[in-house]
Formats: structure tokens, sequence, C-alpha cells
């Protein structure tokens, strides 16, 4: 994964320009938390520098808790993201729906200036990438895999990020995702099992996509605000349906209940 990301060092008499070199990657999202970096052996050869002054480089990129060193297997990119709420928050959070609200508030206007900015500032390399995510959720649709289309619908998210150039936007959207797919606000597959939903939400995303490979920001924004508008209104659709559906099951167990009791005691004034 991260082959050919490394530039020989001219000087490498310190490990200054080794650690300013993975600072760069880090910052600009390049490589992300759990990444794992080249052997030693190869960095050190991909870098154009002894082994000892990339001990060093790592050495202060590890204090710095910035990449972190795990036992017979190697260095890895440190949790970048972090915990954005403790534990007693999230689960604060997750109990009322309001924060749902604010989380697609939010996320509807960080991703609709993030789409704008990937209109007008992708590079080919970007745009083939979201070609590629497109035709990935096209093929997801038709084949009926969920977990696909979950996945590529974060995958996008985050390429139309990235895409925007902007780091500070980048590790913002992740912390952002990264709430989401550990359920905080709500689960994605609540949303597709809502009828037409899958349709809706695909043809949202290809029209994001569009948008942004034909260069065109106000189409991108409003494209990107639209989908988040509908799956704010899909969530809260989703949970109206859990309810009556919960209504309804114990509905059913009290009219079981109901017509067992009438049995027995059917039974008992004939015994």
């Amino acid at each position: 994964m991260t082959d050919g990301l490394f530039r020989k060092i001219d000087h490498g008499s310190t490990a200054d320009e080794a650690v300013r070199q993975i600072e760069f990657l880090l910052l600009d999202g390049v490589l992300s938390s759990g990444d794992r970096l080249p052997s030693e052996r190869e960095l050190a050869d991909q870098l154009s520098i002894s082994r000892p002054v990339l001990r060093d480089a790592l050495k202060e990129l590890e204090s710095r808790g910035l990449v972190e060193s795990r036992h017979g297997g190697g260095t890895f990119v440190a949790d970048l993201i972090g915990q954005v709420f403790s534990k007693p928050v999230a689960e604060l959070v997750a109990r009322y729906e309001r924060s749902t609200r604010d989380y697609l508030e939010y996320r509807r206007e960080l991703e609709g200036f993030a789409a704008a900015m990937a209109a007008a500032r992708a590079t080919a390399d970007d745009r083939e990438r979201l070609s590629a995510i497109g035709d990935a959720l096209r093929s997801a649709f038709e084949r009926d895999d969920f977990q696909a289309e979950i996945d590529g619908d974060i995958e996008l998210h985050n390429a139309v990020g990235e895409a925007a150039h902007n780091i500070i936007l980048i590790h913002t959207l992740r912390a952002c995702y990264k709430l989401l797919a550990e359920g905080i606000f709500y689960h994605k597959r609540m949303i597709l099992d809502l009828p037409g939903s899958r349709e809706a939400i695909l043809t949202q995303h290809l029209d994001i996509i569009a948008a942004i490979l034909s260069g065109d920001a106000p189409a991108a924004r409003q494209a990107s605000e639209r989908h988040i508008d509908y799956v704010a209104g899909a969530v809260k659709a989703a949970r109206r349906a859990s309810e009556r559906k919960f209504v309804s099951g114990l509905r059913k167990i009290q009219r079981e209940t109901a017509t067992l009791k009438s049995r027995v005691r059917s039974r008992e004034s004939k015994g």
C-alpha cells in the first residue's frame, strides 16, 4: 500500500527529512490510522538513509503519538482521529434523536462544502477514483449486496472529502464517518431496508459524482445537500416504522396472552 510513497533523501545525515516526509503523508490523509509502514529495511532503502537514522525518525514520530510499533508486527500509523466522544458521552448522544438531527445538519453543511470544493479541485486521479466508486455502487445495487453498498457509501464520502484537498476538512470528515461506522447515530442498514431507498440513494450518489466530474461546484453542493436531506427523512421514517413494528408486536403478544387465558378459563369452567 505504501510502495512509491517515499522519496529518496538527498542529505540524509539526520532523521528530520524522514520525519517531515511521513508527517506530510499523515497530514494530507495519504496514510490513515492503522496503515502499516514498510519494513525498516524497505523504508530505509526507499528513503536512502541508514537504518539507525530511520529508527531515530520513527522514535520521534512515536513519541508524538503519530505512529506505533507493534512487537513482531512492524510500525503502524496510530489512531489519528482518536475518540471523538468519551464512552459515557457517546452513550448519552446515542439515546437522543436530537443528536442525530444535529449530526446530519452538521454533515449537510460540511459535505456540501466538500463536494463544491471537490468539483473545483479534483485531479485526474480523484476523478478516476470517483468514477470507479460509482461503478462499484451500481454493481453492488444490481447484486443486492447491502454490505457492499454500505461500504461504498462510506468510501464515496471519504473520496469526495479527499478530492476537496483541504487537510482540515479531510480529518474532520473522517471523524464524522468514524462516529457513523460505530453506530453512534444510526445504522445505515435501517435506511436501506426502507422501500425504494436503495434506488434513491444510488441515484443521489451518482448525481454527486456526475456533478464533481463535470466540475459544476453549485450542482455538486446541491446534490450533496439533497442526499443528506433524504437521509435525514429516511432515518426519521425508519425509526417510525420500527416503533410501529414494536407496538404491533406488543399488541400481538397481548392478544395471544388474552386468548390463552380465555382458553384456560374455558377449560376450567368445563372441568
